[in-house]
């Protein structure tokens, strides 16, 4: 295995009234049920860094340690990314509560609600960017939960020795079947870990077919639940898991995203110049294509738009993201 990404191939381009304008290249890994690779595009095997993709074997080790959530919403939270709205908020808050912990214990930045509505709301009424707003304070607010759980410190619960970060490195290790190649710091300020795309959809894979009841199973099961606590109302995530029975899907940042449905494998893909916008697309047509997933009559109309989303021009569509696998 490389010790750094090489790079992809086209998987994506953008076409504006009939004329294309922009090209996006990338690497996609397809595992089978069991996690074993079936396909591969691009650079599958080097390591690259999952961002967000990887808070679901996050919330498997805060399980691990411990925590025991209140609800399956606020294990949901905890591998979320969300967009700030006001359910996302009650969520954090209700983690923290019952861990007897507060907002002044995350340390993620502060940062104003993704979603716009949400943060026209905050700023209308003269609001400013708090830590609780950021998408990345239901993962950190499990974090602590699950020190607290553990007895273990929560003023250092970020820092890589930390017994809560051995813990999930060692659990991305077991769910990958690979070594962690690189820690660095997520946007968050948490560490994020380095591994393959093959090793992510084998970890997807894995999380999906679990037993019921294990910590894998549950974090997924929360997750398809609440899956409007995961991104967002109108975000790709709870569009795809809404739409497709069993589904489990987890964006990351820089053009990362990760699905899996049981019984029919795992994908993952890394879009090279980082654009999140060709990510999804790109990932529910190799789910298609190259895992030879046949969706559900009910759910093809918000997967192909999901996969083929329109490009405007002056307000009216013009063209479209076509994927190239």
């Amino acid at each position: 295995m490389s010790a750094t990404y090489r790079g992809g191939e086209p998987v994506a381009e953008i076409v504006r009234s009939g004329f294309a304008e922009s090209l996006h290249r990338g690497s996609v890994a397809v595992t089978d049920p069991s996690g074993e690779l079936t396909a591969s595009v691009g650079d599958a095997a080097s390591p690259v860094f999952p961002r967000s993709a990887n808070k679901p074997m996050q919330a498997v080790a805060m399980l691990r340690a411990g925590w025991e959530p209140a609800s399956e919403a606020d294990l949901a939270i905890a591998a979320a990314s969300h967009k700030g709205e006001p359910f996302h908020l009650e969520r954090v808050d209700s983690v923290l509560s019952h861990a007897g912990l507060g907002e002044d214990s995350l340390q993620c930045p502060p940062d104003l609600p993704g979603d716009p509505a949400a943060r026209r709301s905050v700023v209308a009424r003269g609001g400013e960017a708090r830590r609780v707003y950021m998408n990345c304070s239901g993962k950190h607010a499990g974090m602590l939960a699950a020190c607290a759980a553990a007895s273990w410190d929560t003023e250092s619960y970020r820092e890589p020795g930390h017994p809560l970060q051995e813990l999930i490195a060692a659990t991305v290790e077991e769910l990958t079947g690979e070594s962690v190649r690189a820690v660095g710091v997520d946007g968050c300020g948490a560490p994020v870990l380095a591994i393959s795309l093959t090793g992510l959809a084998r970890a997807f894979a894995r999380l999906v077919t679990a037993e019921e009841g294990t910590p894998e199973r549950r974090v997924v099961d929360a997750m398809r639940a609440h899956s409007r606590l995961v991104d967002g109302s109108e975000a790709p995530d709870h569009r795809s898991m809404s739409a497709v029975p069993g589904l489990v899907a987890k964006g990351g940042a820089e053009g990362v995203h990760a699905l899996a449905v049981p019984g029919a494998g795992a994908v993952a893909v890394k879009i090279d110049d980082g654009a999140g916008r060709a990510s999804m697309p790109v990932a529910l047509r190799a789910l298609d294509t190259m895992a030879g997933y046949e969706f559900p009559a009910e759910s093809k109309p918000v997967v192909e738009a999901m996969s083929w989303p329109e490009v405007y021009g002056g307000g009216q569509p013009v063209g479209r993201l076509r994927t190239l696998l």
